[in-house]
């Protein structure tokens, strides 16, 4: 089965949420990490939803629920993907981890928009930009996600993010030069 193109990020509650997702789509998933969510994970949250829009997909427990009403306070115009209580649930543990790929892929598609191109961004670029493979790319990586405001990420990451938020190579060699002067 083909992985879902999805325009908007998904937000989630945690990692094992971003990996039982991985399978469905390439999407942008954003991890709240519970309840206390970050400043950082706010910014990137309010980036994502001014220029990809959200999808909100958390946990059909009181927990989940609870994170949901708190994103619904800031987002408003999110999307909601709601997954059964039945279908999340797994040897008495509930959570979108235990829901299945098939299950994951129909909640998504009733209402998610199909992204129309792919970045075009590689890894090839962020080797030549010196964001990977050497030892200031960490450095690097973190400065220019600043710059751009699409937060931090490791080289496979930043990659993700670079691409969907349709950062233009232009912008990119502007942060690029920017943060390397900065390192300097």
């Amino acid at each position: 089965m083909d992985k879902l193109k999805i325009k908007e990020a998904i937000v989630v509650e945690g990692r094992d949420d971003t990996a039982a997702l991985r399978p469905v789509t390439d999407a942008l998933i954003i991890e709240t990490h519970g309840f206390g969510i970050k400043a950082g994970t706010w910014q990137l949250l309010q980036k994502a939803y001014d220029e990809k829009g959200l999808i909100i997909l958390t946990d059909p427990d009181f927990s989940g629920e609870k994170i949901r009403q708190r994103l619904m306070e800031r987002f408003p115009n999110s999307k909601h993907a709601y997954i059964s209580r039945s279908k999340a649930t797994k040897e008495g543990d509930i959570g979108v981890e235990n829901a299945t790929v098939q299950d994951l892929t129909e909640v998504l598609q009733k209402i998610c928009t199909m992204e129309t191109s792919a970045g075009d961004f590689t890894h090839e670029d962020l080797d030549e930009a010196g964001l990977i493979g050497t030892k200031e790319a960490k450095v690097l990586r973190q400065k220019v996600g600043e710059i751009l405001g699409i937060g931090y990420g490791n080289g496979n990451s930043f990659l993700k993010k670079l691409n969907s938020f349709g950062v233009t190579r232009e912008k990119f060699y502007e942060a690029t030069s920017k943060a390397k002067e900065e390192c300097r």
